[in-house]
């Protein structure tokens, strides 16, 4: 009777042990799927992805708790894959290279990016020159004096005064663009980019980057102004 009755304990344990094996083998198998990443999906640093076929995404957050984050589309074909290795550029060529809607090696002057995403988002007060609040001449002026070595007056009138006007088509970063947003006279200046674009102090946004071709800038530009140490 106690052969009996230790032969069908032993069963009962060996159905025991293989059914543990079996839930076993199947939460394992489970986990490994999970874990599977899509090959067609590579990620990079800051969350941008980028899906054959698709636009790249990416959230543009400057140095500021003031703004909020916003998100740029780009086509693919813009970051020119032939000749830039996606993964060594980085996060800052990266998100400047879809705010100017350029390729990533036209990012190259990467002192001056790191100013203007220093003061991204700062205020606009007449007459300041800090970080709670600047002007458009006072931003130009430090900008062009960390990045250039180039002392400017400071007013946008006085810079006007110091620089070689140059046609809008001879603009090249680093140049200032002037505009008279009233009356007749020169009293709002920037900084020329790539593509048209230009960062500046704006009245209403700030420290920004805008376009020489939006009707508001495009109907009071004044000229292009090149400063020569």
């Amino acid at each position: 009777m106690k052969k009996y009755v230790l032969f069908i304990g032993l069963l009962v344990s060996l159905s025991a042990c293989k059914t543990m094996r079996s839930i076993t083998s199947k939460d394992n198998s489970t986990n490994s799927e999970t874990k599977k990443r899509d090959p067609r999906k590579i990620v990079f640093i800051e969350g941008i992805e980028i899906l054959p076929g698709s636009v790249i995404r990416s959230s543009h957050k400057p140095n500021t708790t003031k703004d909020k984050s916003t998100t740029y589309e780009v086509p693919i074909y813009l970051l020119n894959s032939s000749t830039v290795e996606i993964e060594k550029a980085s996060s800052m060529q990266i998100k400047y290279a879809l705010i100017l809607d350029t390729y990533i090696e036209n990012i190259s002057n990467i002192n001056l990016f790191l100013n203007i995403d220093e003061w991204w988002g700062t205020n606009y007060c007449l007459g300041g020159s800090t970080k709670n609040c600047i002007d458009c001449s006072g931003f130009t002026s430090i900008i062009l004096k960390n990045v250039y070595r180039i002392q400017l007056s400071r007013t946008a009138a006085e810079q006007y005064k110091e620089s070689t006007i140059i046609e809008k088509e001879e603009l090249k970063e680093g140049d200032l663009v002037f505009f008279k947003t009233k009356n007749n006279y020169i009293n709002h200046v920037g900084i020329f980019l790539t593509n048209d674009k230009f960062v500046h102090a704006s009245t209403s946004l700030g420290v920004t980057i805008s376009d020489l071709k939006e009707n508001y800038w495009q109907n009071r530009f004044a000229g292009g102004g090149r400063v020569i140490n």
